[in-house]
């Protein structure tokens, strides 16, 4: 027999040497199986425990970027009451913090296949429409609590599908039609409940949520029906730069002359650039969490991250005051958005393969997850 022999089976049992060690064990085929057993319960546990870390840190990101943003608009201890050009500086930071993480480091990778045609006739429009998006979002917040701005995006679904409808993608149906009406039905209930409610804050919040919707459906039209697929860093990268631009065109009109004319505003530049560098990782745990959830589990962290924001908001913020009417109304409202992601998914699941769906989910989770 040779001493080096690896192992010789006999009657279920191999006997294992080993040359180093000058030792000899004993290894039955019931303890392999055990040991397989045990590596693939501590890989799903690992699975598990990441999975649910990227799920927190993106409801903890998400939720704290729009308190950061109100924080910073609001507070007099910043005193920078400027939402233009704070989603400005967001949009330039993250142009400039892509570039150098795709190009100089190539830390990480942009999708293949943009040509200038597809980025004028499709990226530009989509780019216009987050713009405005976060533009009119953050300046709501200088009207209306973050409480009552975050019940009012509950109408989100409802602006897609008339907008989806109007552009023949959605099909009117009885049941989205009830879905629609219970969402309307909760975010008005939600309304009548706001003890301090401003108008012009409530047209800012609605002007915000068209943009999303309008950039939801660009997406389709001009993305996803060219074959063009994106993740969330790809999407960024083209669109920053543009939203930037569209940014900077009424930021000189609207805000410039203000700023000059008020010489008692502050430019903490630690403050905003943790505020621009958040807003940055909220996009890189989007991309994570789409990486290792499905889209189900998206859609269901964002529902908690609207109930924590909510809830939360009143604690921080003195301009939140919660009345049983609103809780109840915004509780409507996301039984019906609930009822409509789970159609979606439904509908989605039934009308593409496995790895289609799997291709296209994180075009759809940058579309869904991006604005604050």
């Amino acid at each position: 027999m040779n001493p080096t022999a690896g192992s010789v089976p006999q009657n279920s049992f191999t006997y294992c040497f080993d040359l180093h060690s000058q030792t000899i064990w004993v290894q039955t085929e019931h303890n392999t199986h055990t040991h397989k057993m045990a590596d693939r319960a501590r890989l799903f546990c690992k699975d598990e425990v990441l999975t649910y870390s990227y799920l927190l840190l993106y409801i903890a990101l998400s939720s704290g970027q729009i308190f950061f943003n109100k924080w910073v608009l609001s507070s007099k201890e910043i005193n920078f009451p400027y939402p233009l050009g704070l989603t400005l500086l967001h949009m330039i930071f993250s142009s400039v913090l892509c570039f150098l993480l795709t190009k100089v480091f190539k830390i990480l990778k942009v999708e293949e296949g943009m040509t200038t045609e597809i980025y004028v006739t499709s990226v530009m429009p989509i780019g216009a429409m987050f713009a405005m998006t976060l533009w009119l979002g953050n300046t709501a917040y200088m009207y209306i609590s973050v409480a009552f701005a975050q019940m009012l995006k509950a109408i989100m679904p409802v602006a897609v599908f008339v907008l989806g409808v109007a552009a023949g993608l959605e099909v009117m149906s009885c049941r989205m039609l009830l879905i629609m009406s219970v969402i309307s039905f909760g975010v008005l209930v939600a309304s009548y409940g706001e003890l301090n409610i401003s108008w012009i804050g409530v047209v800012y919040q609605m002007g915000g949520v068209v943009g999303e919707a309008l950039r939801l459906i660009f997406m389709e039209i001009f993305v996803k029906r060219k074959g063009l697929k994106l993740n969330p860093i790809s999407v960024m990268f083209y669109v920053s730069p543009c939203s930037a631009l569209c940014l900077f065109i009424p930021w000189i009109f609207l805000e410039k002359t203000k700023m000059e004319a008020d010489a008692s505003w502050n430019f903490p530049i630690v403050v905003l650039t943790l505020n621009s560098l958040c807003t940055f990782a909220l996009n890189l745990s989007v991309f994570l969490v789409i990486t290792h959830t499905s889209a189900l589990t998206i859609r269901v962290a964002g529902v908690v991250k609207d109930w924590v924001v909510v809830l939360i908001s009143a604690l921080l913020f003195a301009d939140t005051k919660l009345t049983l009417i609103n809780l109840v109304g915004y509780a409507i409202a996301i039984t019906g958005v609930a009822a409509y992601n789970n159609f979606k998914l439904k509908k989605e699941a039934s009308r593409v393969t496995p790895e289609e769906s799997e291709s296209s989910q994180p075009l759809q989770a940058a579309t869904t997850s991006d604005s604050k």
